[in-house]
């Protein structure tokens, strides 16, 4: 049996759960290639959905531990599974492998052919890691279901992290007006970013300093979803990440709720990857640890303010 080096969970639980030991290498079934993992990036929340642990998204699936975490992989196609095209050995490829199947937290993983994309040229594997699930999750918030259109007015909560990083960058992209909610300390990378307005959600209250808001990009849920409604114009829409919006608030508001959670999705991360290239997006990488370093990192996740993700370094090799 071939084996590898990877960090597993036998029973379900937080980051001391998680222990680097070596594994059976996994085989490509029909549809699937084997990736030989370069990169992986980390997700706050990600031990705690249920789609982590079994095989459905609310909990009621089947068992599937010993799990691998960390859904986002970059790294080089290094077998093909039967009815595979447009894909070869030697390809370097990044994606969004499905939450119900084993992640990228190991020196190979599994992932159907079809939610893998070709590498963004301008990014090495660890950056490039850094983008599918914050990159799909804005791309598809701001341009599937908000459909923003140039000249809009959004408001980004949370434009420092992970996901509202590229929230800021794809929506300036998109020729909108950015207004982005921030730390002072995180002021001048979010300009850098695109935002046109920062406000600082520590001093003051938003509302009193945003209005006429044609999207809101919600990544913090709650009372901040809540005081979302006053600033959102008659006919605008709310994206939640979060949490559902209340249905009663956005008739009120005479405003749209929408809450979705990201799927993978190979043409999305196909216009992602175009402006990679064109250099209009760019992740941000917070840090970049090694494989073996993986349960801290997912501590840091839960204890530490950050710009952009935490990236697990897998391989060198070609």
């Amino acid at each position: 049996m071939n084996t590898m080096r990877a960090v597993r969970a036998h029973e379900r639980g937080g980051p001391e759960q998680l222990t680097y030991e070596s594994a059976p290498r996994p085989e490509p079934g029909p549809g699937e290639v084997l990736v030989a993992v370069r990169a992986a990036s980390i997700t706050s929340g990600e031990l705690d959905w249920d789609a982590s642990w079994t095989d459905s998204f609310d909990g009621t699936g089947l068992d599937r531990t010993p799990v691998v975490p960390s859904h986002e992989v970059s790294g080089v196609v290094s077998a093909l599974g039967t009815e595979v095209t447009g894909l070869a050995v030697g390809d370097e490829v990044y994606g969004l492998i499905p939450f119900t199947r084993d992640g990228a937290a190991a020196e190979y993983v599994t992932v159907p052919a079809d939610v893998l994309a070709a590498k963004p040229t301008r990014l090495d594997h660890d950056n490039a890691a850094a983008v599918p699930l914050a990159a799909l999750t804005a791309w598809q918030g701001l341009v599937g279901h908000a459909e923003l259109t140039p000249g809009q007015h959004v408001l980004i909560h949370g434009g420092a992290g992970g996901v509202g990083s590229f929230a800021v960058q794809i929506a300036r992209a998109r020729g909108a007006r950015v207004t982005t909610t921030a730390l002072p300390q995180d002021r001048e990378f979010v300009t850098q970013l695109g935002a046109d307005h920062v406000v600082d959600y520590s001093t003051g209250r938003f509302e009193d300093q945003v209005a006429d808001v044609d999207v809101v990009f919600d990544a913090v849920g709650g009372e901040t979803q809540a005081r979302s409604w006053a600033v959102l114009r008659p006919g605008g829409t709310l994206v939640s990440i979060v949490q559902p919006p209340d249905p009663e608030a956005a008739s009120a508001a005479k405003g749209r709720g929408v809450f979705f959670v990201v799927e993978p999705d190979r043409a999305g991360l196909e216009a992602v990857t175009e402006l990679i290239d064109d250099g209009r997006l760019a992740p941000a990488v917070d840090r970049v640890v090694p494989l073996a370093e993986t349960p801290a990192a997912y501590e840091a996740l839960g204890k530490e303010h950050r710009r952009g993700k935490i990236v697990l370094h897998v391989g060198d090799g070609g």
